[in-house]
């Protein structure tokens, strides 16, 4: 038998005996899918890991990466400062965690121990190295059985450059980033990666043997390594000694070395089939090339249990904390020395910052119930409205709606911003179409915009003028003799351009937008509603009759609006608009992939406008008057501007309200953008014209915070209208209508929940992780980021892919937080009976409630307030 064929059936034996993709797929839940920054969608880190608990997932990644999940003592307080935390509910959480607790020691020490250390600053490092205390740790080892310390999970480069000092493990992950970044370039690159179509790591085996940064002999051994992914990875591991048992905590540890990059081939491996064993090929790399760089140093030493941990930090926390005196330690029997040091193991800093956060949510809870039930309206009786608005549930949404019912005979609705519907979009000045849902869905129609013939060539002419001009500077920016005329070309007119743009944002921005919409002169062009026919593997293009019927009804019932339409209906999705900004998508709909939801709003305000829907409409109970004229409109959230989108013919009734909205407009976006700028960090303590700067921050290329995005949001609340009109809710609080006597089966709460419910606990952790722990979870500085291979950012040129949201959009400054780490409360306006049914059938909710990933609270038809979590 030959060495090769020797070595192909070893690797075939192994990788019969451990399944290799199974376990990629295991270790896989430690992150999360990070698709492109362009289609930015928001979404937990720790989506995979909701069958632990929030408390045993902080616990697992403080293990693996040393990671804090709750709040830095430092938010904590200045939470506590600024009253957001009533120590009531501190002292209350302290009971309840005692009361789970079995100790041989009595119930008032123990109690004034955890008071102190909530309370009290941290015991002095100088405690610990008392001559005194360690020879009381010395007499102690008996406790050892009960006291342990947690392993932490290390990969061998990691443990090696703890213990040598080598550098391996950030040399490693350059490599990977080299790699990866070649791999995944999207627009970037002038020459692409060779091979790249046969897979990452196909590609990276054949270009590996030639690159000048590995040794010549790693070159050579991995010139001869295995020719498929999960073989490679299984030999890796092999020659690494990594036992069967530790091959998945293994991987979950180099999965997590870069979360970013891992994230985004986890996201490819999720779009198509032929990318399905991306992850496979990522670790392969990973793991084979960790093995060439440690080989020399092979076999790592073991690592140094740590079964033992310092008892003096202990000791010294019970003569700080627990005003003992050193003297009096060797006078307390042994049975009591030993609860009380496991006392202090027991209540850590998770422990002890969990507490503290949950008093803070309780607090919030607490403060959000008074708000509501105080002024609870005890009528059904309303006034019939001249004009509904329909938004979408938005945080950012919830001040300008307050402002505009301040209008009589304005009403508004919450709803999901994409309205039910499952379409991807093209737009007549886009070349593709893109997704305009929910990440979460996948679209099952596609809907264009189109124009007549006449008016065809003329539009797209224009449209080509203008993409030509910007392919050519492209073109000659990477071409070699090109690029060395571009800046005598176009340096005048870059150079007048920043000079604009840098002292004149405001008036630049509107001159080009002004220039640029002349000059194209988009018509007004109509939708592909109906059905047309494509092959079976394409999305269909329109709706067919009963379609259109269906999801209007379904978005009509999930709005709430099925009775006492006003003349004026208005669909407003809502988008922003901010320049030089990487991060531009994560201000359009964050639920969607960066995508606006204008378009879906105009799609149902056109269907609801349907003669043939309104008829099959009225037979099925939902009867709209024919003077009710339905229209679309856009919320601009940086500067709070409603963009009208679709306007038909208006009825008589309906022009008048529209007159008057139109009147009204105006101050109301003045007002909004009052509210909303003064939370905005600025130069300025305040502004004469709101209006101006908010349109200056959208157009200010140096800008850093154009807006403060969904920073903030803490509540989804579930329910009428009037049970939060009349309050000031800061912005805070996602609002979805719901009506428990129209929703008899539960139905309506089922999607609300499955659906936005689910949406807005992701984009909650998003900010919880960023604002926890930006070094990891957040992506820096604004000012320092670099856009890469066209699909995120880095800091710097070798960093991991950055996988949150910019520093600027959870901080206020360099020590002050603007978004409150709270972990979503969501209220339900229904009988108790309504929840439990909930709690029942969606189990994957009840996980989430029981395992601390969100919180639930409801609001009986009496007006009384319960706590589910």
């Amino acid at each position: 038998m030959t060495p090769t064929l020797a070595r192909t059936l070893h690797w075939e034996k192994v990788s019969e005996d451990l399944d290799i993709q199974d376990l990629v797929k295991s270790a896989s839940e430690v992150i999360a899918p990070l698709g492109p920054i362009s289609q930015f969608a928001a979404r937990s880190p720790w989506t995979g890991l909701e069958r632990q608990s929030f408390e045993q997932t902080a616990r697992r990644f403080k293990d693996i990466c040393d990671l804090e999940l709750f709040p830095h003592d430092s938010v904590l307080q200045t939470a506590r400062n600024q009253g957001e935390i009533d120590l009531n509910f501190l002292e209350e959480g302290l009971q309840q965690w005692l009361n789970q607790q079995s100790f041989k020691l009595q119930r008032e020490t123990a109690e004034q121990y955890c008071r102190a250390a909530l309370l009290q600053d941290q015991p002095a490092s100088s405690l610990t190295v008392l001559p005194e205390v360690k020879r009381i740790a010395k007499k102690l080892s008996s406790v050892q059985s009960v006291i342990k310390a947690r392993p932490s999970v290390q990969t061998l480069s990691q443990r090696l450059d703890q213990s040598c000092d080598e550098g391996i493990s950030e040399d490693l992950n350059r490599h990977m980033i080299k790699w990866c970044k070649l791999f995944l370039d999207e627009s970037q690159a002038v020459w692409s990666m060779p091979n790249r179509e046969e897979g990452f790591y196909h590609a990276w085996r054949r270009m590996v043997s030639f690159d000048p940064a590995i040794r010549p002999a790693a070159r050579k051994q991995l010139k001869n390594w295995p020719k498929e992914a999960d073989m490679a990875l299984n030999e890796a591991l092999t020659q690494l000694g990594i036992a069967d048992s530790e091959v998945q905590a293994y991987l979950e540890a180099h999965l997590l070395a870069l979360p970013g990059w891992a994230g985004m081939m986890l996201w490819r491996s999720q779009q198509q089939i032929k990318e399905s064993s991306l992850l496979t090929d990522y670790l392969a790399v990973r793991v084979s090339m960790e093995l060439v760089l440690i080989h020399p140093s092979l076999p790592v030493p073991k690592q140094k249990k740590e079964d033992e941990v310092l008892l003096e930090s202990f000791i010294a926390a019970w003569l700080h904390w627990g005003n003992l005196p050193i003297n009096a330690w060797p006078q307390l029997p042994s049975v009591e020395q030993k609860a009380r040091l496991t006392l202090a193991w027991r209540f850590d800093k998770i422990i002890r910052n969990r507490l503290w956060m949950e008093a803070w949510e309780k607090t919030y809870e607490d403060q959000l119930m008074k708000k509501i039930i105080s002024k609870q309206q005890t009528s059904d009786q309303i006034k019939p409205a001249l004009a509904q608005f329909v938004f979408c549930i938005d945080v950012r949404s919830e001040p300008f709606r307050r402002k505009l019912e301040q209008t009589d005979g304005v009403e508004t609705f919450g709803a999901a911003g994409f309205f039910g519907l499952p379409i991807e979009t093209c737009k007549l000045e886009s070349g593709h179409s893109h997704p305009s849902l929910p990440v979460i869905s996948k679209p099952q129609f596609q809907v264009k915009e189109y124009l007549p013939e006449s008016e065809q060539k003329p539009f797209y002419q224009r449209l080509h003028t203008v993409h030509s001009l910007t392919n050519t500077f492209q073109t000659m920016k990477h071409n070699l003799l090109a690029s060395l005329l571009l800046p005598e070309i176009s340096g005048p007119w870059i150079g007048a351009q920043t000079l604009t743009r840098s002292f004149m944002p405001r008036r630049t921005g509107r001159l080009f937008k002004n220039l640029l919409d002349k000059w194209l002169a988009k018509p007004e062009a109509a939708l592909t509603l109906d059905r047309i026919h494509t092959s079976k593997q394409e999305i269909p293009i329109g709706f067919s009759e009963e379609e259109k019927v269906q999801y209007v009804e379904q978005a009509l019932k999930m709005i709430g609006l099925t009775d006492r339409f006003a003349p004026f209906v208005v669909i407003c999705g809502h988008g922003s608009h901010s320049t030089n900004n990487p991060y531009a998508a994560s201000l359009d709909c964050g639920a969607c992939g960066g995508a606006s939801s204008a378009f879906n709003a105009r799609v149902l305000a056109t269907l609801c406008n349907l003669p043939t829907v309104r008829k099959s409409l009225e037979a099925k109970g939902i009867s709209i008057p024919n003077d009710t004229v339905f229209a679309a409109a856009e919320h601009m959230t940086t500067v709070d501007e409603l963009h009208w989108v679709y306007l038909p013919k208006l009825s008589d009734t309906a022009e008048a309200a529209f007159t008057r909205i139109q009147a009204v407009l105006p101050k109301v976006s003045e007002e909004a953008n009052a509210e909303r700028i003064a939370k905005l960090p600025a130069l300025k303590g305040s502004f004469k014209n709101p209006k101006a700067e908010a349109e200056r921050l959208s157009e200010d290329w140096s800008e850093i915070r154009p807006e403060w995005g969904l920073a903030g949001n803490a509540a989804f609340v579930i329910g009428e209208r009037k049970l939060t009109r009349h309050h000031d809710l800061e912005g805070r609080v996602f609002l979805h209508n719901y009506n428990w006597k129209k929703d008899k089966d539960g139905s309506l709460l089922s999607g609300i929940i499955s659906g936005p419910a689910t949406v807005c606990q992701m984009i909650n952790l998003q900010y919880y992780a960023s604002a926890v722990a930006p070094h990891y979870y957040g992506s820096g500085n604004k000012a320092t980021q670099t856009v890469t291979a066209g699909i995120g950012v880095m800091q710097g040129n070798a960093s991991d892919l950055l996988v949150g949201l910019p520093w600027q959009s959870v901080m206020q400054s360099d020590d002050m937080a603007y978004h409150s780490p709270l972990r979503l409360l969501v209220v339900i306006q229904a009988p108790k009976e309504y929840v439990e049914r909930l709690l029942i059938q969606d189990q994957n909710f009840q996980q989430k409630v029981q395992n601390g990933w969100l919180r639930l609270a409801s609001i009986d038809p009496e007006g009384n307030w319960k706590s589910w979590s």
